[in-house]
């Protein structure tokens, strides 16, 4: 886990670990199956791969993100999201749904 922050409220606690421009997207690309290092960076154009790993050990440490190292010739890593990550990934479906309306067409009907 990272270390304790004097946070003002728990939403101040909860965007500490996804801040940035990078982590939720990172989030939803793992959200469902495990995914290897380049299948991220190919998933998530505009990142460099020195920011994707700098996340990725950023969400490792606060205990989102595991990473696991198979051990093949070459080496083959897999990130995936631990239970935390999961319920954090629940906790975000409502802000999902949220956007999901604002990006409808005004006057269509938004799928929840």
């Amino acid at each position: 886990m990272s270390k304790q922050l004097p946070y003002h409220c728990p939403i101040d606690a909860a965007m500490h670990v996804i801040e940035g421009k990078w982590k939720v997207l990172i989030l939803w690309e793992i959200r469902d199956l495990p995914r290897r290092f380049g299948e991220l960076r190919r998933a998530l154009p505009g990142i460099s791969e020195k920011v994707l790993a700098q996340q990725l050990r950023e969400l490792e440490t606060d205990g989102i993100v595991h990473r696991e190292v198979h051990e093949t010739v070459p080496p083959k890593v897999e990130y995936t999201l631990t239970e935390e990550g999961r319920e954090l990934d629940a906790a975000l479906e409502p802000l999902g749904a949220w956007g999901r309306r604002r990006m409808a067409p005004p006057g269509a009907a938004a799928v929840a």
